[in-house]
């Protein structure tokens, strides 16, 4: 649901208020609560909106929803890469480890991951999440290893996370990441 810049500066700037005040308060709800709870109701309640406000302009959950995750993609900040593969890989992933640890973006990829396959939208949220939280790392990569390598690098080390934290729910520990940077490093091909 992106908007171009042209139609946006000519909305009412009222309406861009509300928009702005209603993803805000879906995507903390999101964040700190999960998917379920974003409804249009409790959305309205927080934002200080009625509910015929928040269906004239979200139709549907998922709508809401999506609005949320374009923020949270939108949103996401990215350390500027040294040059050092390790040290830069170490600091995405312990900013991932926290992100994880602090629950919020596991309720978000739970919710997104939950309802994979049921809807083209989901699938498209789940990929822009992936494409955004992996864009650090795959330039880190890239600038590294050759091409072939990039994708299955991204994948360990982001999978040796999230499975760590969401799955084992056992801290990825700085020493833990070491470890799994150095591994993932030493079977690459420079």
């Amino acid at each position: 649901m992106e908007r171009d810049v042209s139609e946006e500066s000519s909305v009412d700037p009222r309406v861009q208020r509300t928009r702005r005040d209603v993803v805000d308060a879906a995507t903390e709800l999101f964040k700190s609560e999960g998917w379920t709870a974003v409804t249009h109701a409790e959305v309205a309640r927080r934002a200080g909106y009625s509910k015929a406000t928040v269906y004239a302009h979200w139709p549907a959950r998922l709508d809401l929803v999506r609005a949320s995750v374009g923020q949270i993609c939108g949103t996401a900040e990215h350390a500027q890469p040294t040059g050092d593969l390790r040290a830069d890989l170490i600091r995405e992933l312990l900013d991932f480890a926290d992100d994880l640890s602090q629950g919020h973006l596991t309720r978000v990829l739970g919710g997104v991951f939950e309802r994979a396959g049921s809807d083209p939208a989901v699938d498209e949220m789940r990929q822009q999440l992936y494409a955004e939280g992996s864009r650090s790392l795959e330039a880190i990569l890239r600038a590294h290893l050759p091409e072939e390598s990039v994708e299955l690098g991204v994948a360990m080390l982001t999978g040796g996370v999230l499975v760590r934290v969401a799955l084992q729910a056992s801290p990825a520990s700085r020493e833990f990441i070491e470890d799994l940077v150095d591994k993932v490093i030493a079977t690459s091909p420079r």
